[in-house]
């Protein structure tokens, strides 16, 4: 539905501007097609081009003629090079200018092209793209200008020698595609007015030199701005709104009040205004709250209150509202606000919970035990429930013999008993994969619990000892550090449980024949041993 919208968002922006340019910058293609006309005989323009559109239905691009009327013209080289004695005095001009190219206009009008997006290719230069780039790349209409266009709007300075097609193909077709397949993924309105904006930016003359990072074109002032600030500022200030009118509501039902639309809807505005202006300089915005910790919410707090106080200040002057319900509705506002931004997940943690419930769901997911609710095991458990893989799998629950640990919930798990329950808990759960997470025990009560899980009918994946390696490496650069200028190495003391977890990464990839998977580990633990 989003991709729909964006879509006809689009279209509509491209008919209105296309339509609007045609009309505007017809006095001046008449200046154009007569000084084409004057500087050599031939048609104004050049409309014999095949490109390669939307969903690879090819069109004829429209242009302004740049080259010679001859047989050369048309049997050359399908790109251009800076002194392409092919291309007219008027031609070397209007490529330089890129006005060859505004006759486009046309093609977008018709719904062949757009303004912003993957420049079209000719149909040989396409078939020279890898399958899974052309049918990306392919997916939207391509435009008159895309980032890669003004990344390498000096292309024909580049292309210099005979072989023209091969640096093309092998030097510059690569970078382009990789910059038109990420605007494919992270197209948007704002994204192509930035696009527009940097485009008429390079044409001037002392900018012409300036190129834009990557990161910088493909999310521009206005796309950051729009997602970082006016998105956040139009959804706050629908959330004061809201809070003002619950403040209301409560407010009247003590008695009359009499405030009005006109006064909500400014105090709302204002108050949002105030919150975002407060929260920029404390750099909310710069948090991605699809992603956000809860501790995240304490840094709504100080914006929510200073913009509280001015709100009540601004109102002892104007004396529109009761002075506690400006702080009732303050107070509502900081809900909202922190609704608002962890929105997704709360619906997607209360979506988790009831598919948890649900037999049906439940017994099409691989069941996943994990045995110890320690650092290891919580970091387990976060990891399969973050990645894009975690809803193939269903985490039941912990094993862990501590027992302050029995009947606690670690992380929304469950601990669901100790160790010597590990057989009942496979069968009743109905345990698919039992993910071995303790390292921090003696070896041979390591040995004693690894041959309980062994006994169940579960799959075992031992999960390596992220944090003992961490510490490992953290000795090591401390011995480093510490000796006096040494000339040799001193090696730092490694305990034995942490001999033996390596030991047990080795061996479960050994016993499953993986001899690839060995030697990997091996010299991953050699290499940070001789650090």
């Amino acid at each position: 539905m989003g991709d729909e919208i964006i879509a006809m968002t689009k279209r509509l922006f491209d008919i209105l501007a296309s339509a609007l340019g045609l009309l505007l910058l017809s006095p001046f293609f008449g200046i154009i097609a007569w000084a084409i006309k004057r500087d050599s005989p031939g048609p104004v323009f050049y409309h014999s081009g095949r490109r390669v559109g939307q969903n690879g239905r090819e069109f004829r691009i429209l242009k302004f003629r740049s080259m010679y009327e001859r047989s050369e013209s048309y049997q050359g080289a399908k790109i251009t090079a800076k002194d392409d004695q092919r291309i007219t005095q008027v031609g070397k001009w209007l490529r330089a200018a890129k006005l060859n190219e505004l006759p486009q206009l046309w093609n977008v009008l018709k719904g062949e092209m757009s303004l912003v997006g993957p420049r079209p290719e000719d149909p040989e230069i396409v078939t020279t793209w890898p399958e899974d780039t052309r049918n990306e790349i392919l997916s939207v209409r391509p435009g008159i200008t895309s980032p890669a266009s003004v990344l390498y709007r000096d292309e024909e300075t580049m292309l210099q020698g005979s072989n023209l097609m091969d640096t093309y193909l092998n030097g510059i077709l690569p970078s382009k595609l990789r910059l038109d397949q990420l605007y494919v993924r992270n197209r948007s309105f704002w994204l192509d007015v930035d696009v527009l904006f940097w485009t008429s930016a390079v044409l001037m003359p002392k900018l012409r030199s300036h190129k834009p990072s990557e990161d910088v074109l493909l999310s521009g002032p206005l796309s950051r701005f729009s997602q970082r600030y006016l998105n956040w500022f139009i959804l706050d200030a629908l959330v004061a709104f809201i809070a003002i009118g619950l403040a209301g509501l409560y407010w009247r039902s003590f008695g009359p009040l009499d405030v009005g639309w006109y006064h909500s809807i400014v105090a709302a505005l204002a108050f949002s205004m105030l919150f975002s202006l407060i929260g920029a300089l404390f750099g909310i915005q710069r948090i991605d709250w699809s992603k956000a910790v809860a501790t995240d919410a304490y840094d709504l707090v100080l914006p929510t209150a200073l913009a509280s106080g001015a709100s009540y200040l601004a109102n002892r002057f104007l004396d529109l509202f009761p002075n506690g319900l400006v702080f009732l509705a303050s107070a509502l506002a900081f809900v909202g606000f922190v609704l608002a931004r962890y929105r997704i997940r709360l619906v997607t943690g209360l979506i988790s919970r009831i598919l948890r419930y649900r037999p049906g769901i439940r017994a099409a997911r691989e069941r996943v035990l994990i045995v110890g609710g320690g650092e290891a095991g919580q970091f387990a458990a976060w990891m399969i429930g973050n990645s894009k893989e975690g809803r193939v799998f269903h985490l039941v629950g912990f094993v862990d013999d501590d027992l302050y640990k029995q009947h606690v919930r670690i992380r929304g798990l469950d601990v669901l008993g100790k160790r010597e329950e590990i057989p009942e808990l496979v069968a009743k759960h109905d345990i698919g994969i039992i993910v071995f997470a303790i390292h921090n025990i003696p070896i041979a009560e390591r040995k004693k619990l690894l041959k309980v899980c062994q006994q169940t009918s579960a799959r075992i994946v031992m999960l390596p000892d992220f944090l003992g390696k961490m510490r490992v490496a953290t000795a090591l650069g401390d011995t480093e550090r510490t000796s006096d200028k040494r000339r040799g190495f001193t090696q730092p003391e490694i305990s034995t449980a942490q001999v033996d977890a390596w030991l047990q990464e080795l061996e479960s990839p050994a016993r499953q024949g993986d001899t690839r998977e060995v030697l990997k580990l091996i010299r991953s633990l050699r290499a940070m041993l001789q650090k």
